[in-house]
């Protein structure tokens, strides 16, 4: 199942959904329910979380027997443009020759580069953990750094997030800062403009973390500095695959330099490192080479979510890549508001929540960006994205009766734009 199954997604949700079920419990009070939050039991959470993995693991098997598709649990290494040669854990060696060639071999964690750096875990350990990770430091700004210091904040852990610069690079930088603040607020401590220099074992058996402005010691390192194309053994250059400085494999519509050598996913340059993109890719390929279609992916329009402690969700242009795109035909309609499951429970804070449109008013305020930090932001933004593709108006969207209460329905009720200058905050239900 690859990253995505194993130590990303499907574990990262699911430790996402745990932290929520926690602050649920507070909520749960308000609303007249006599319960006690006594505590979050680590290891009760991974087991259920092995099992839940090892389940798919086995479903992803039967499925490929299904399909007559062999699976070899060995090492490939290329060597022709038609051969691979597979190497077991016993050392057994195997050539097998097919006509076309496809990597998908995904992407591994960064280590941190510095002394001691090793004394770090990685995303691919934090779901794995036997025992709980305690005071943890988190190195980095990334979605995975600020999944992961959110929920292990909703367990009850001291959290701290080490930021070298900002938060959620390539992300509308005004929405990142939201889902930082509400972070803190939950109780997330950040340290900013800083990196580790040194990690150190101490005789307690803590990890001392020397930084640019000081030093403390952590139960736990969690080093999310990004990812590396996990393409180095494959024996990619001797086939003289071109690789970009990364390692990552440059194609055109999925196809290499050498016409029978094939690649997908986290590994090809340029597309997002998203499990749905490269599902999408690896199906349109096949249907390419094998079916009847002649369209490769369209790659615009395609929905992202950060599952933060208050989930942030888009769709098409950032604010700042609209306002270079687009400059003074730049509009941005938006609204900070209250959902209403949180107008109840006295620990909530009001118009925490916020969503905006970014608009071309060259073209009737054809709608070229949807961002909304809320709970279930992923649930409600991503169809939007279909709207989008084909061609929706601000007008459009206004149009639609939204379904009332709901969180979704703010992106209907929107009327106030940036440039008047006005208070966007919502009153009333």
């Amino acid at each position: 199942g690859g990253t995505c199954v194993n130590v990303g997604c499907i574990p990262k949700k699911l430790f996402h959904h745990a932290a929520m079920a926690g602050e649920g419990i507070h909520d749960a009070q308000a609303f007249g329910w006599k319960v006690t939050k006594e505590g979050h039991d680590w290891n009760k959470l991974v087991d259920s979380v092995r099992d839940y993995i090892r389940s798919l693991n086995f479903g992803y098997k039967v499925q490929l027997r299904e399909k007559k598709v062999k699976y070899l649990n060995k090492l490939g290494t290329l060597v022709d443009e038609h051969s691979v040669k597979c190497v077991d854990k016993k050392g057994r060696e195997e050539t097998i020759t097919a006509e076309r060639i496809l990597v998908a071999v995904g992407g591994r964690p960064k280590q941190l580069d510095c002394p001691g750096g090793e004394l770090a875990i990685t995303s691919d350990d934090m779901f794995f953990l036997d025992s709980p990770p305690g005071k943890t430091l988190v190195v980095g700004a990334s979605y995975v750094a600020l999944e992961c210091a959110s929920f292990l904040t909703g367990f009850g852990y001291d959290t701290t997030v080490m930021v070298r610069s900002i938060l959620l690079r390539g992300f509308d930088q005004q929405m990142a800062e939201m889902v930082g603040s509400a972070m803190e607020k939950l109780g997330t401590k950040f340290i900013h403009g800083s990196v580790p220099r040194k990690l150190e074992k101490t005789e307690s058996g803590k990890i001392r973390v020397f930084f640019d402005n000081g030093e403390d010691d952590f139960d736990t390192v969690l080093a999310a500095v990004g990812r590396d194309a996990d393409t180095s053994g494959l024996g990619l250059e001797a086939v003289g695959v071109e690789l970009n400085r990364s390692g990552k494999l440059r194609t055109t519509h999925m196809q290499t330099n050498i016409p029978s050598v094939f690649g997908i996913g986290d590994c090809v340059e340029g597309v997002p490192e998203l499990t749905p993109v490269a599902i999408h890719l690896g199906r349109n390929l096949a249907e390419r080479l094998y079916g009847k279609a002649t369209n490769p992916v369209d790659m615009r329009c395609v929905p992202t979510a950060v599952f933060a402690g208050l989930e942030y969700c888009c769709v098409g242009l950032s604010e700042e890549d609209a306002k270079e795109e687009l400059g003074d035909n730049l509009e941005v309609y938006h609204t900070a508001f209250t959902p209403l499951q949180w107008t109840v429970p006295d620990n909530r804070e009001y118009n925490q929540c916020y969503c905006k449109v970014l608009v071309d008013k060259s073209r009737n305020e054809r709608v070229v960006g949807i961002h909304q930090v809320s709970p279930e932001a992923g649930e409600i933004v991503q169809a939007y994205g279909v709207a989008m593709k084909l061609g929706m108006t601000f007008a459009d969207l206004k149009a639609l009766v939204g379904i009332h209460p709901t969180i979704g329905e703010e992106l209907c009720l929107l009327a106030e734009p940036k440039s008047s200058g006005k208070d966007a905050v919502k009153s009333g239900c």
